[in-house]
This record gives C-alpha cells, sequence and structure tokens, in this order.
C-alpha cells in the first residue's frame, strides 16, 4: 500500500489531505470575508454624501445594515470554528467519524460540507430535536455511546458552553 493509499479510519491518508486543503481554503475565504465585513460594519463614516444634511431614515438604514453585517460576521466566526474543529479532528485522527454514533461519515457528505460532525441520519436527528426544543440547544458534544436509533439518547448530547 502507497503513502496515499494507507488507511486512516475509511479515509486514505491522500483523502485526508484533500479534505485538509478543503477546509483551510474555506477557513481562509472567511477570514478574507470576516476581515473585509469588519471594517464595512464599523468604519464611521457610513456615507458618500458626507456633507449632506443626516436624515432619520437614513440613520435606520445604516443601523440595519450594519446589525445585518455583524450578524454574518458572527455566522462566518462560527463556522471557522467548525472548521477550526474539523482540522483538529483531522490532527487527532478522528475525523469523517460520526460523533454521535461512531459510523463512518459517507465521503459525498465531507465532499459537500468538509467540516461535519455527523452522519446525515444523525444530522436529521439533531436538527429535529433543535426544532421541537425552539432553539435550546446551540453547541453540541457528542459522546461515543449515543446512538442514532435511540431517539431517548439525544438527551446524552450535552451543551457545551
Amino acid at each position: 500500500m502507497t503513502d496515499g493509499q494507507k488507511k486512516m479510519g475509511h479515509l486514505t491518508t491522500r483523502e485526508i489531505k484533500k479534505f485538509r486543503g478543503l477546509l483551510l481554503e474555506k477557513r481562509n475565504e472567511l477570514l478574507g470575508n470576516v476581515s473585509y465585513m469588519a471594517k464595512d460594519a464599523l468604519r464611521e463614516d457610513r456615507s458618500d454624501l458626507s456633507n449632506m444634511p443626516i436624515h432619520m431614515a437614513d440613520l435606520g438604514t445604516d443601523s440595519y445594515e450594519q446589525e445585518f453585517t455583524l450578524g454574518l460576521m458572527d455566522s462566518e466566526r462560527k463556522l471557522i470554528s467548525e472548521i477550526d474543529q474539523a482540522l483538529e479532528r483531522i490532527e487527532e485522527g478522528t475525523y469523517g467519524i460520526c460523533q454521535v454514533n461512531g459510523e463512518p461519515i459517507p465521503k459525498p457528505r465531507l465532499e459537500a460540507i468538509p467540516w461535519a460532525r455527523c452522519c446525515v441520519s444523525c444530522a436529521n436527528l439533531l436538527e429535529k430535536r433543535r426544532h421541537n426544543n425552539e432553539g435550546h440547544l446551540d453547541k453540541y458534544t457528542f459522546p461515543n455511546d449515543v446512538n442514532d436509533d435511540d431517539d431517548s439518547n439525544m438527551d446524552n448530547i450535552k451543551k457545551v458552553s
């Protein structure tokens, strides 16, 4: 078996390198987006017509745009955190393994979402639980003893502060 064919779980070394590259590329893209949005949202002069009187509607629009941009930045930062955690899983040798049931995450899912923490069936269960709990659960740790076939095991998922 060549180095590119050496198995790390259900993924070869070559596949792991490919996913690491995809994660780093997406991370760099997001960092650039966040940096640009931060400069745009936090600039003091929000109007090109600085010598014109300020109208209340203009202030409202500027405030809305700033809040919207800050919300996008928060989403981008959360995704960067997910990517960082996926890179950590690569280093630990647990990348591509569902954090809920311990089964391999299918390669097509990893190609679509390289930072995926769990397989589609477990992700669907978690999403269903989030909707049922009206957003009660924000971030999760997934113990290895959780089985996606048994909904009662979803109580074992712990909230991370």
